[in-house]
């Protein structure tokens, strides 16, 4: 297992060596997929490119109403956030879901990101709160919606000479509120089988807007559009709660794999969106 290996420390350095490169090359962030990756020989790249002493890419900031996240941002330092738990609890929630407390201290959002596993507890979160996805290129930056950034399993719209540099999205009002259900087979350390992800806006004790993503049931994440607007409009009684989740269910489409079958998805994506509904409730 050799490689060469170069560590950067601004985003124009790591652009230069992309560019550079007759063979693409890896970014190393925090590692803690790249790196089991390249130890199981599922991959074997010819170079590793260290991106983890970019500071500028660390930062959390809020500016007219949009957040954004450095890529090299942290599971761990997401979940700590004053700002994110006030205006992005459902990327709160799902980034306390994922790995271990180890994991979740050297695992970056843009690593998760890159990754495009449908099970991957972040996407889901990105998806409702309706995130850009900011790639940097020798041409300068170009912003991708997220549902146009993830192409299909493990596959991402980013190009071989691009970085990820940071995820873009509003911040949740005060008249609006999230969450972040996930199931796997164990309650700690579990790879998704399914998840569901909502945020969910109020006037006047009903529903005047709604975005539902499902992680883990198809190749990529999926909204829920006839969900959604069966709840517009309705305030959430148990009623109004059972339908959604039964429409949900429907929506699913699940797929069959090594970690579940279709029918066992479909109805969990359904009892996961009716428990965070009736926890609003």
């Amino acid at each position: 297992m050799k490689f060469n290996y170069q560590r950067v420390n601004t985003v124009s350095e790591a652009l230069e060596v992309l560019g550079g490169n007759n063979k693409p090359g890896k970014i190393l962030a925090g590692g803690t997929d790249l790196l089991v990756m390249i130890q199981e020989n599922i991959i074997s790249p010819d170079e590793v490119i260290d991106i983890s002493g970019i500071e500028e890419l660390k930062k959390i900031e809020e500016a007219s109403g949009k957040i954004r996240l450095g890529a090299l941002v942290t599971h761990g330092r997401i979940t700590s956030s004053e700002i994110l738990r006030e205006k992005a609890v459902v990327l709160v929630e799902s980034c306390a879901e994922v790995g271990s407390p180890q994991i979740r201290n050297l695992g970056t959002i843009g690593g998760n990101l890159v990754m495009a596993s449908p099970s991957g507890d972040t996407l889901p979160a990105l998806y409702v709160l309706g995130a850009e996805i900011i790639l940097a290129g020798k041409e300068g930056e170009r912003a991708l919606p997220i549902e146009d950034f993830m192409v299909g399993v493990k596959k991402s719209a980013i190009r071989p000479d691009e970085l990820l540099v940071a995820i873009s999205f509003p911040g949740m009002g005060e008249d609006s509120r999230g969450f972040f259900k996930k199931l796997g087979q164990r309650k700690a350390l579990a790879i998704s089988k399914v998840s569901v992800a909502a945020v969910i806006s109020f006037q006047d004790g009903v529903v005047s807007s709604v975005r539902i993503a499902l992680g883990a049931v198809a190749t990529t994440v999926i909204r829920t559009p006839r969900t959604e607007s069966c709840l517009v409009g309705q305030a959430l009684t148990p009623e109004v709660i059972s339908e959604a989740s039964r429409i949900c269910s429907e929506e699913s489409r699940a797929i069959t794999d090594i970690r579940s079958t279709a029918d066992y998805r479909d109805e969990m994506a359904g009892l996961l969106l009716a428990r965070g509904l009736g926890e609003i409730a």
